[in-house]
């Protein structure tokens, strides 16, 4: 039988968000994962709407925030089923070993960047952390918004 492995997470399965994953776990009634703790890990975020991918070979990589996690084999399946990732087959997501680096030291894990063949044209994100650059982008007006001033309010009445 396999051992609880660490996987780092750096997107939508960090904890509150859509794929939370003590929440997938639970839903799927597997054994929660251990949280370890906030790690980072090298790469460059790009922004695909709802979720985000981090290409790991940038030339501009930069510590990327993220979670570690200790899992089980079968919890390690379903994040395969989560990220839609089939081993030898050609997927946005890649499940690869890393090392993410922790207040304790540097951790050995897996985690899952993107295979940049997929990036198409998602646009770089010009943070190391997706859940406060989320939030950042969800609360901005649209772009070519315009925001009315109490000024303009007024000479509409």
């Amino acid at each position: 039988m396999q051992t609880s492995i660490y996987v780092f997470v750096y997107g939508t399965l960090r904890q509150g968000e859509i794929n939370d994953l003590a929440r997938a776990a639970e839903r799927a009634g597997l054994p929660a994962p251990r949280h370890a703790g906030p790690g980072r890990v090298r790469g460059r975020l790009v922004d695909f709407g709802d979720w985000p991918g981090l290409l790991p070979a940038a030339a501009d990589a930069r510590p990327i925030l993220g979670e570690l996690y200790l899992v089980t084999p079968e919890l390690l399946a379903l994040m395969d089923q989560i990220e839609e990732y089939t081993p030898h087959a050609s997927c946005c997501f890649v499940r690869a070993d890393t090392q993410a680096d922790t207040a304790g030291g540097v951790v050995a894990c897996q985690y899952y960047p993107i295979d940049p063949a997929f990036r198409g044209q998602a646009p770089d994100i010009d943070a190391d952390d997706w859940v406060a650059y989320r939030l950042s982008r969800d609360a901005a007006p649209p772009a070519g918004t315009r925001v009315a001033s109490r000024h303009t309010i007024r000479g509409q009445t």
